[in-house]
């Protein structure tokens, strides 16, 4: 199968699933019980002016009214506008994404660079030390609360041996931000040869990242070592050995066949640490997506509660989109069957 022909087939599984996302959290939003009219007409307005906010917001329409009215304003890239920050949803989360992807993209290349080594190395010498050690490791990982070790890298770091800038966002207050290109400090600061707030940049990341890359290498080495001892008690591999095959050429055809899986799984993991990223963000005081979006959450912000929820839909779906062609390239076999 081409490659054009597997996205167009993969594009048309995606649009009903962007659409029931979209009415998913248009439902929830609703019946959630929180009210904003109340808080966009402000403290002193009277019920005449409650209600006409409320029908300027189209809430005095039934549900289903009000989805296809809101549905024909997504279809022209019309958010909404939120009335915490009084700009259009759109403008917030572009703002956003480039903050928060930042910290994820760093965390998880991180910890997919130490855990899929790790796991590779305790799957090929199963029940050793260096195996007993990597599954204590990557459990200890599992059971740490993301908000916790976000704050004691603040005491150690920070407050303790005085080796990291506190969590106060994702520059020195002392200094100005870059001119805006990527919308990451660290590349526009090195792009404009601003080195001092680069460098500021780059402190502020991290204590961050290192909490991201320590979150998501604990399931990576696990998920890595499963799926290579799967692999190496395979048929194959077995046959492999029975015919006297070198242990490095047995070790590269289990490695060419747990790719797949692996790259699948980490697409996975990268879709997850999104709401990992979102209580690190809160830590920091990053303002990315993520805090932006449980803020719209706290505050009942509807608008900026569906955009943000539409936003990790289609981050997921990009996310995916990546992985199936990543296995299209290292499985052609698998267009096949798609």
């Amino acid at each position: 199968m081409s490659v054009g022909r597997f996205l167009v087939r993969r594009l048309l599984l995606v649009l009903p699933l962007l659409l029931g996302v979209l009415f998913f959290t248009f439902m929830l939003v609703r019946l959630s019980g929180q009210d904003p009219t109340a808080k966009i007409a402000g403290p002193t307005a009277t019920a005449a002016e409650i209600e006409l906010v409320r029908a300027q917001l189209g809430l005095d329409q039934p549900l289903f009214t009000q989805f296809l009215i809101y549905l024909g304003r997504v279809v022209q890239a019309d958010l909404g506008r939120s009335w915490v920050s009084q700009q259009p949803v759109l403008q917030d989360v572009l703002e956003r994404v480039p903050v928060t992807l930042e910290l994820l993209l760093w965390g998880v290349g991180i910890g997919a660079l130490v855990g899929i080594p790790v796991g590779l190395r305790a799957a090929f010498r199963p029940d050793g030390a260096f195996d007993q050690i990597s599954r204590f490791v990557s459990l200890l990982g599992f059971s740490t609360p993301t908000y916790w070790l976000g704050l004691v890298m603040l005491l150690v770091f920070f407050y303790l041996l005085d080796l990291a800038p506190p969590g106060m966002g994702r520059l020195s207050l002392m200094l100005s931000p870059p001119p805006r290109i990527t919308g990451s400090y660290l590349i526009d600061g090195v792009i404009a040869g601003d080195l001092e707030a680069a460098h500021s940049a780059f402190a502020q990341l991290v204590l961050p990242v290192l909490c991201i890359a320590i979150i998501s290498a604990a399931p990576i080495i696990k998920q890595t070592r499963a799926i290579t001892l799967e692999v190496l008690a395979s048929d194959y591999i077995r046959y492999a050995r029975a015919q006297g095959l070198e242990p490095a050429m047995i070790r590269r055809m289990a490695l060419r066949n747990a790719a797949t899986p692996v790259v699948t799984f980490l697409g996975t993991e990268l879709t997850g640490l999104v709401g990992t990223t979102a209580l690190i963000e809160y830590v920091f005081a990053w303002g990315g997506l993520g805090q932006w979006g449980l803020n719209a959450i706290i505050t009942g912000d509807f608008a900026a509660v569906q955009g943000y929820v539409l936003a990790l839909a289609l981050f997921s779906v990009i996310v995916f989109l990546l992985v199936d062609l990543a296995v299209l390239l290292l499985e052609p076999r698998a267009g096949t069957r798609a």
